[in-house]
């Protein structure tokens, strides 16, 4: 095999294990209308802050998301740069397929509500759940 082939093979490979879970579909799918703090997606999800960093991780690492630091936050986007054409067609299909899912639906209601917040107050809250500071409400947004 060529080297490109392997490439092409191991992006392959990262995007369907990316997409492999449930957790990390939603979480995909969360960033569709634009970028989120990792304390908004870990409200969305109701999950610790270390299990979901875990999951944008795997999806960073597929290159399907990427993500910018301010200060401690952690901001996650679907990614704009380097943009395959394997990469593009993940986004279609995904997106395509789910549209019409009411669980995808209900979701996207559950993200306005969420992006609705005061990022300091969504921040409060995921400290409230998680009996421990995840995230500074001192920090700048």
């Amino acid at each position: 095999m060529t080297i490109r082939k392997i490439e092409i093979l191991n992006d392959f490979l990262d995007i369907t294990k990316a997409l492999a879970d449930e957790t990390r579909v939603r979480a995909f799918v969360a960033l569709k209308n634009g970028e989120l703090c990792l304390c908004q997606i870990v409200e969305l999800l109701g999950l610790a802050q270390s299990t979901v960093s875990k999951h944008m991780s795997i999806l960073k690492k597929a290159r399907l998301v990427e993500s910018r630091k301010e200060g401690k936050w952690v901001y996650f986007r679907l990614t704009e740069k380097r943009i395959t054409p394997m990469i593009k067609s993940t986004f279609s299909w995904v997106f395509s397929l789910l549209e019409h899912d009411t669980s995808t639906r209900e979701m996207q209601k559950k993200i306005h509500k969420i992006t609705a917040i005061d990022l300091k107050e969504i921040c409060r809250k995921v400290n409230e759940k998680m009996g421990k500071i995840v995230c500074s409400q001192r920090q700048k947004h």
